[in-house]
Protein backbone atom coordinates (compact mmCIF):
# COMPACT_ATOMS: atom_id res chain seq x y z
CA UNK A 1 0.00 0.00 0.00
CA UNK A 2 1.49 3.02 -0.98
CA UNK A 3 -1.13 5.45 0.24
CA UNK A 4 -4.13 5.46 2.99
CA UNK A 5 -7.69 5.57 2.29
CA UNK A 6 -10.90 6.65 4.11
CA UNK A 7 -14.47 8.25 3.53
CA UNK A 8 -12.47 8.87 -0.15
CA UNK A 9 -9.61 11.20 1.29
CA UNK A 10 -6.40 10.01 0.40
CA UNK A 11 -3.29 9.95 3.18
CA UNK A 12 0.67 10.11 2.11
CA UNK A 13 3.07 7.40 4.21
CA UNK A 14 6.42 9.09 5.12
CA UNK A 15 8.87 8.13 7.16
CA UNK A 16 11.29 10.13 9.63
CA UNK A 17 14.34 8.38 10.06
CA UNK A 18 15.45 10.73 12.66
CA UNK A 19 12.38 10.38 15.05
CA UNK A 20 11.65 6.60 13.89
CA UNK A 21 8.55 7.82 13.74
CA UNK A 22 5.25 7.80 10.37
CA UNK A 23 3.91 10.01 9.59
CA UNK A 24 1.46 11.77 6.26
CA UNK A 25 -0.96 14.56 5.69
CA UNK A 26 -3.85 13.88 3.66
CA UNK A 27 -3.33 14.78 -0.36
CA UNK A 28 -5.18 16.72 -2.50
CA UNK A 29 -6.83 19.31 -0.60
CA UNK A 30 -5.41 23.09 0.82
CA UNK A 31 -5.95 22.56 4.37
CA UNK A 32 -3.00 20.71 6.30
CA UNK A 33 -4.56 17.15 8.19
CA UNK A 34 -1.54 15.64 9.28
CA UNK A 35 -0.72 12.15 11.29
CA UNK A 36 1.32 10.15 12.46
CA UNK A 37 2.09 6.67 14.43
CA UNK A 38 5.24 4.41 15.32
CA UNK A 39 3.81 1.60 13.31
CA UNK A 40 1.46 1.04 10.25
CA UNK A 41 -1.34 -0.05 12.33
CA UNK A 42 -0.93 2.90 14.48
CA UNK A 43 -0.84 5.42 11.47
CA UNK A 44 -3.95 4.30 9.94
CA UNK A 45 -5.60 4.68 13.12
CA UNK A 46 -4.60 7.98 13.05
CA UNK A 47 -5.41 8.83 9.86
CA UNK A 48 -8.78 7.65 9.90
CA UNK A 49 -9.22 9.45 13.30
CA UNK A 50 -7.97 12.61 11.43
CA UNK A 51 -10.04 12.37 9.06
CA UNK A 52 -12.97 11.68 11.18
CA UNK A 53 -11.92 15.10 13.03
CA UNK A 54 -11.99 17.35 10.68
CA UNK A 55 -15.25 16.09 8.59
CA UNK A 56 -16.55 16.52 12.44
CA UNK A 57 -15.30 20.16 12.97
CA UNK A 58 -16.35 21.14 9.31
CA UNK A 59 -19.74 19.59 10.66
CA UNK A 60 -19.96 21.51 14.13
CA UNK A 61 -18.91 24.48 12.00
CA UNK A 62 -21.98 24.14 9.37
CA UNK A 63 -18.70 24.30 6.24
CA UNK A 64 -18.40 21.91 3.74
CA UNK A 65 -15.30 19.69 4.01
CA UNK A 66 -13.07 20.28 1.09
CA UNK A 67 -13.33 17.41 -1.34
CA UNK A 68 -10.01 16.01 -2.47
CA UNK A 69 -9.25 15.66 -6.48
CA UNK A 70 -12.29 17.73 -7.40
CA UNK A 71 -11.68 16.60 -11.13
CA UNK A 72 -10.61 19.91 -12.26
CA UNK A 73 -7.21 21.55 -12.21
CA UNK A 74 -5.02 24.27 -14.07
CA UNK A 75 -2.46 22.45 -16.59
CA UNK A 76 0.35 25.16 -17.53
CA UNK A 77 2.33 23.82 -20.61
CA UNK A 78 4.94 25.12 -23.25
CA UNK A 79 3.38 27.34 -26.43
CA UNK A 80 4.48 24.62 -28.49
CA UNK A 81 3.14 21.20 -26.98
CA UNK A 82 -0.09 23.32 -26.83
CA UNK A 83 -0.53 24.00 -30.48
CA UNK A 84 0.63 20.80 -31.00
CA UNK A 85 -1.98 19.12 -28.41
CA UNK A 86 -4.52 21.28 -29.72
CA UNK A 87 -4.05 20.63 -33.39
CA UNK A 88 -4.33 16.87 -32.20
CA UNK A 89 -7.44 17.01 -30.73
CA UNK A 90 -8.97 19.17 -33.40
CA UNK A 91 -7.96 16.19 -35.90
CA UNK A 92 -9.86 13.77 -33.78
CA UNK A 93 -12.23 15.49 -33.69
CA UNK A 94 -12.69 16.25 -29.69
CA UNK A 95 -12.09 19.42 -27.40
CA UNK A 96 -8.59 19.74 -26.15
CA UNK A 97 -10.18 19.10 -22.54
CA UNK A 98 -11.24 15.77 -23.69
CA UNK A 99 -7.95 14.98 -25.02
CA UNK A 100 -6.09 15.65 -22.07
CA UNK A 101 -8.65 13.75 -20.14
CA UNK A 102 -8.02 11.00 -22.57
CA UNK A 103 -3.64 11.46 -22.54
CA UNK A 104 -4.10 11.09 -18.81
CA UNK A 105 -6.60 8.47 -18.52
CA UNK A 106 -4.17 6.18 -21.03
CA UNK A 107 -0.79 6.67 -18.81
CA UNK A 108 -2.56 6.43 -15.35
CA UNK A 109 -4.83 2.58 -17.16
CA UNK A 110 -0.63 2.04 -18.45
CA UNK A 111 0.31 2.14 -14.42
CA UNK A 112 -2.59 1.31 -12.59
CA UNK A 113 -4.69 -1.17 -14.83
CA UNK A 114 -8.31 -0.69 -15.13
CA UNK A 115 -9.70 2.14 -13.62
CA UNK A 116 -13.34 2.55 -11.60
CA UNK A 117 -16.32 3.51 -13.12
CA UNK A 118 -16.18 6.44 -11.39
CA UNK A 119 -13.06 7.94 -12.71
CA UNK A 120 -13.29 6.75 -16.52
CA UNK A 121 -14.76 10.01 -16.80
Amino acid sequence: MKNLEHKGYTGSIEYSKEDDLLYGKVLGINGLISYEGKTGSELEADFKAAVDAYLSDCKEEGITPEKPFKGSFNVRISAELHQKAALLAMEDRMSLNNFVAESIRERVFRIFGKLSPRTSR
